[in-house]
């Protein structure tokens, strides 16, 4: 953030460069010594200068954190708690903070969870052997650096033997991570409560919540103290250690040296040599956004999915802002958990109804489960999977009708008018045993539900992948077909249906019959997934295991025929849609894997136009309307022109990990919905928030299938990654299905 103008312009004879981030107690800027060397100073707003007890607390931080050196610590630079405004200089540690890192890309997930673990119980090591308990590990204290987290803001710490500071009925921490004593009898506090803030934190890293959230921080408070942790979403046997962290008695919790065992068993290293380059699954990736180049939909044009990615690039450290420090409940309730405030809000207001129009004859809100009990012969077929009752749904809309699939999810009908189930399909290969069943929707053409489908098995080293044609009226299989996904990306364009029998091949097929029309061949060494924009269909390959993309191919396929022909672009770069008789593409960085450049060709001519992104505005983007709308993870949308790159409005939403944005040109309104069922319409022009919803369901972490919004004759239709659908009236977003 760059500097106010009444901010000093050095202090101790440090350049102040920009701001890093300001709250109730002080300021915290990046700034650069004579030599070059950069540092945070935290610099202490000049009303509590004057404070003795804020002054004696402040040379209390400095004196702690100058004890601990170790090597997941920001070491102190220089200080003069005497100065007129008491200032510290530390370390700069280019990185963003664990809350904006999980804001920005979702929770934690292997190598990155295991660094994480081991690095802050190195961390607490340190800070305990110095005779100091740090009383505020949260994520706005902890620093993602490249080589491995960072503990800043000992702001409270105090040494173990010194409770002079810590007054009766003083409330020092942030709530969701504090631990039971500092709540009850402060000074009961030792190094024990810092494994239980270590546990709390450690399930956010993983969940994207709190164990102890709720609406304020004093029931967040209460429910520390007296209620059990959520652990919902973490996994065994993790799950088990963070119980323990989280016990309520303090003696009751292990030591660091234990816990250091435990997470490198229950959080195992990589293969050898991966680290730095390794490939992850998607289904194992859980709120991670799908990097991978090539992968994007054009929601106007594509009836399904139709480009789900099966490979990730790495996750990198990107430079970003340093976190700073909060003291007390004070700057906990101006600013909610961290120190910066994040900006103004839009403030939700009642809309007009005259911008929606009424719903279709029939139509009434309802809320269903795509678990419900599915067919007999399909739960013996699917062996160990009887009773399925979890997983996550892939649901597109096609005329009055959703139809989902997903993990453990057999494929549905559902009336897009009642919410009544029409049909659920049995169409489980008779070769499969049991195991782990996964399918994804292609899309609807001519009367047929195209859908992909696997069993995963543990003692098998590739699952083979089906593709099956459904007739939409009955869930009937009208055919199916066995084939090879390892290099080509199953999809369903127009009129055909593209597989392949040895993954070098592209075949297209009748959607309706599986009848070969034609056969292309694809480069070898390259994956490709297939993507329709305008008129045409494109191929977007990029080399199937090497880590440098620059030989990534844009291929433009005649769909009558299946010849081929080569486009130039740069390198990690996607095709997002079509827009003047031009192909919309984003270019993203190798390393952060950030998009930065937005890219218009002529595929005709050649020719083309680039636009550099100002910034990183998220993950996930849907082109419509000439517009770009991105959505980041912590509910803020931006709209930037796909001609000119220019920002059109940005707005901050309520929304955790929200989808892609659904823009409705009728209503002129954009829609999107977050992981727990929370609805948000904002104005497609202005970006205002019309109106948000309450959460309609249990919140999970997404991975492979994300929360969507589907427009049905001026109503909404939202799948949720719990299993959930349901539809709303825009005009009436507060009302509910009536109880049955």
């Amino acid at each position: 953030m760059p500097l106010h103008r009444d901010d000093p312009k050095s202090v101790g004879g440090y350049k102040l460069v920009d701001r890093l981030g300001a709250g109730g107690m002080g300021v915290v800027y990046r700034g650069r010594a004579r030599s070059g060397r950069e540092v945070a100073v935290k610099v202490v707003h000049a009303q509590y200068a004057a404070d003795g007890v804020f002054r004696a607390r402040f040379r209390q931080e400095i004196e702690a954190v100058r004890k601990v050196s170790g090597a997941f610590t920001a070491p102190v630079v220089d200080a003069d708690p005497e100065a007129a405004r008491p200032w510290m200089a530390t370390q700069y540690v280019p990185g963003r903070s664990l809350a904006q890192r999980i804001r920005d890309r979702g929770p934690l997930r292997d190598a990155e969870l295991r660094q994480l673990a081991l690095g802050l119980v190195e961390a607490l090591r340190d800070i305990h052997r110095a005779g100091v308990v740090h009383r505020d590990l949260k994520p706005a204290n902890v620093m993602m650096a490249e080589d491995g987290p960072r503990v800043i803001d000992f702001g409270i710490s105090r040494a173990a033997e010194n409770q002079t500071l810590t007054e009766t009925g003083q409330m020092i921490g942030t709530p969701p991570f504090m631990s039971p004593e500092q709540l009850t009898d402060a000074r009961t506090v030792g190094p024990a409560s810092d494994v239980f803030s270590l546990g709390a934190l450690l399930v956010y890293a993983t969940t994207g919540r709190g164990p102890f959230d709720a609406d304020s921080p004093y029931l967040t408070a209460y429910r520390v103290v007296h209620d059990e942790p959520v652990l919902d979403g973490v996994g065994q046997p993790l799950r088990g250690i963070l119980e323990r962290c989280l016990a309520k008695e303090a003696a009751d919790r292990p030591g660091l040296d234990e816990l250091a065992a435990e997470f490198a068993t229950a959080l195992p290293e990589p293969d050898a040599g991966d680290l730095a380059t390794m490939s992850l699954r998607l289904e194992e990736l859980q709120a991670t956004p799908d990097t991978r180049i090539g992968t994007f939909t054009d929601p106007a044009t594509s009836t399904g999915p139709g480009s789900r990615s099966r490979r990730v690039r790495p996750l990198l450290a990107a430079t970003g802002t340093v976190g700073a420090f909060a003291l007390g409940l004070t700057a906990y309730l101006m600013l909610g958990p961290g120190w910066a405030d994040s900006g103004d809000g839009a403030t939700p207001s009642p809309s007009a109804t005259a911008r929606w129009s009424a719903p279709p004859s029939g139509w009434k809100p309802w809320q269903t489960t795509v678990f419900k009990a599915a067919p007999l012969g399909a739960e013996k077929a699917l062996g160990a999977q009887e009773g399925l009752t979890s997983g996550e749904p892939d649901c597109l809309l096609h005329e009055d009708a959703v139809y989902c699939a997903g993990e453990s999810i057999l494929p549905v009908r559902v009336d897009a008018l009642t919410g009544k189930t029409v049909w659920r399909a049995e169409v489980v290969p008779s070769r499969i045993g049991s195991g782990m069943y996964s399918a994804s929707l292609l899309g609807v053409q001519d009367g047929t539900l195209l859908l992909s489908q696997s069993v995963s098995s543990e003692s098998a080293e590739s699952d083979p992948v089906d593709v099956f044609a459904l007739d939409i009226a009955t869930g009937a299989e009208r055919w199916h077909r066995t084939v090879n996904d390892a290099n080509l990306e199953l999809a369903l364009s127009g009129d055909i249906v593209l597989t392949s029998d040895t993954g070098r091949e592209a075949t297209a097929r009748s959607p309706r019959t599986g009848a070969v029309r034609w056969t292309a061949r694809m480069p070898a060494g390259y994956y490709c997934s297939f993507l329709t924009a305008g008129e045409g269909l494109y191929a977007n390959c990029s080399p199937a295991e090497a880590a440098d993309q620059t030989t990534a191919r844009l291929l433009e396929v005649d769909r009558t025929d299946g010849s081929v022909r080569t486009l130039k672009t740069p390198a990690a770069s996607g095709i997002l849609g079509a827009l003047d008789d031009r192909l919309v593409l984003l270019e993203m960085d190798a390393e952060d894997l950030n998009y930065f450049r937005i890219l218009l060709l002529d595929p005709k001519t050649g020719a083309r136009t680039s636009t550099k992104l100002a910034d990183d505005y998220g993950d996930n983007v849907t082109l419509a309307d000439a517009t770009l709308w991105f959505t980041a993870s912590n509910g803020q949308v931006t709209a930037v022109s796909a001609r000119t790159g220019k920002v059109l409005w940005k707005t901050s939403t309520s929304l955790e990990q929200p989808g892609e944005a659904r823009y409705d040109p009728r209503a002129g309104a954009l829609y999107m919905t977050s992981a727990s069922g929370r609805v948000a319409a904002l104005d497609g022009r202005r970006g205002k928030v019309l109106w948000e919803t309450l959460p309609r369901t249990e919140w999970v972490t997404s991975g492979i299938f994300q929360p969507k919004v589907l427009l049905h004759d001026g109503t909404l239709v939202v799948s949720t990654p719990n299993g959930t659908l349901f539809a709303i009236d825009p005009a009436h977003p507060e009302r509910k299905p009536a109880a049955e």
